[in-house]
């Protein structure tokens, strides 16, 4: 019998709409995976939701079966602060480079779409890109990022943050009018940078009466280095419904503990949702140090962790993969493995407004599986990896490790990574 039954869940996902135009997937059953709890399961999946969970060898079926032994089983990871039209331009620039990256609205799609693909390689199925509109380029990436949008229907569900530079004064007159166009146009969360206008009390004012006016959560990049304009933000975004994000914030690890601790306090009176960013900064944030984690979520501050640059001039190393987030999360800021995991998947869900995912009958059918026995083990070395996305199979990424033969018949008899024998039954 299988372990858990099936329960539906509130389901308020954004792009529901989508969903719906979605052919839905074929009954899948996963067989043998590994939960974290250490349990070895089969799953069936049926449309886009989780049917039934029992133990390994349990559940029968007359479809699609995937063999999951030797993977970890998990929900799978969202990535809430991409920058997509901003990415894979770092090889433009430098000596060597053939000079600045297109703008062009199809370089910019097709940028996009890479990234967002490598992305979901990773196993992030679901992503939010801040997208800058304004200026000379006006809504031209913005377009282009929402035709990547609908280009990855089926494969993977892409937000996009409208960001204008300036708002305020004469010089942010048509950048203002152009936030209302940009939520009109498909862009899904209004953002922006406080920091960079002349006033920013007034563009923070801004972009709050824009989004109220639309009914759209908000997602603003700040250093928080100024904690007396940290706390006007709070104070003036609490309470905002859908909710409001703020990020990196790299600059509250550089105030004093006291002064950084009252600013946790009232973030976390304000509701307020802190997007950390471990593996580097964003164009949004000159900091590369990464916000005061545990102070933030003693604080009862919902933390989440994004990707932010991915190989451009804010870092051109950028990597976008939520389980080097987590890794660096455990390693550099001491937290246990399953929290680090959680800021990336679970946490990171909630900041988008996406439902919660577990392994459990009813839930949605986003799901991550990744060769190897332990979470710790996996954020250390997540090669070969599985992505499901309303419950079918998106990405496959195989990695096989093997070590020369020996000539001595002495020599030691050394591992070998590659897929457990097909006769063999399910571990225990």
């Amino acid at each position: 019998m299988p372990d858990s039954q099936p329960r539906r869940p509130d389901d308020n996902a954004p792009d529901s709409a989508d969903a719906a135009t979605t052919d839905p997937a074929p009954a899948l059953v996963l067989t043998g995976a590994r939960l974290t709890d250490g349990r070895a399961v089969d799953v069936r999946l049926s449309g886009s939701r989780i049917e039934a969970v029992g133990t390994a060898g349990s559940l029968a079926s007359r479809g699609p079966r995937i063999d999951l032994r030797g993977y970890l089983l998990l929900p799978a990871p969202a990535e809430p602060h991409a920058h997509s039209d901003t990415a894979l331009t770092a090889d433009s620039t430098g000596p060597d480079g053939p000079g600045p990256a297109s703008h062009r609205a199809e370089d910019i799609q097709r940028r996009a779409t890479e990234a967002a693909l490598l992305q979901l390689g990773h196993g992030a199925t679901s992503l939010r890109a801040h997208v800058r509109i304004g200026d000379v380029q006006g809504l031209a990436a913005l377009e282009a990022v929402l035709q990547t949008r609908r280009a990855l229907r089926g494969l993977a569900d892409l937000t996009a943050v409208a960001v204008p530079r300036l708002l305020t004064g004469v010089a942010g007159a048509d950048n203002l009018a152009m936030l209302s166009d940009a939520v009109k146009m498909g862009a899904a969360v209004v953002g922006g940078c406080p920091d960079l206008d002349p006033d920013p009390t007034g563009y923070t004012a801004a972009v709050l009466e824009v989004a109220a006016e639309h009914g759209c959560p908000v997602d603003l990049h700040t250093d928080g280095d100024d904690p007396t304009r940290l706390a006007r933000l709070a104070a003036m975004a609490g309470g905002l419904r859908p909710g409001v994000t703020l990020g990196p914030c790299a600059g509250l690890a550089h105030l004093p503990l006291e002064t950084a601790t009252r600013a946790a306090d009232q973030l976390a009176a304000a509701g307020i949702t802190v997007v950390c960013l471990p593996q580097g900064g964003c164009a949004g944030s000159e900091r590369r140090t990464t916000v005061p984690v545990r102070l933030l979520r003693s604080a009862g501050v919902r933390v989440a962790a994004g990707s932010g640059a991915l190989r451009d001039t804010a870092n051109p190393v950028g990597r976008g993969d939520p389980l080097e987030a987590a890794y660096l999360l455990a390693s550099q800021h001491g937290l246990r493995a399953e929290h680090a995991y959680a800021m990336v998947s679970t946490t990171a869900r909630a900041a988008l407004g996406l439902p919660d995912v577990r392994v459990e009958a009813g839930f949605p059918a986003e799901l991550l599986a990744v060769r190897g026995e332990r979470l710790s083990a996996v954020l250390s070395l997540a090669y070969s990896r599985i992505v499901i996305h309303r419950g079918r199979v998106v990405a496959r990424t195989s990695a096989v490790r093997e070590y020369c033969d020996s000539d001595s018949d002495t020599g030691p008899d050394l591992p070998r990574q590659g897929r457990p024998d097909p006769g063999a039954g399910p571990k225990s």
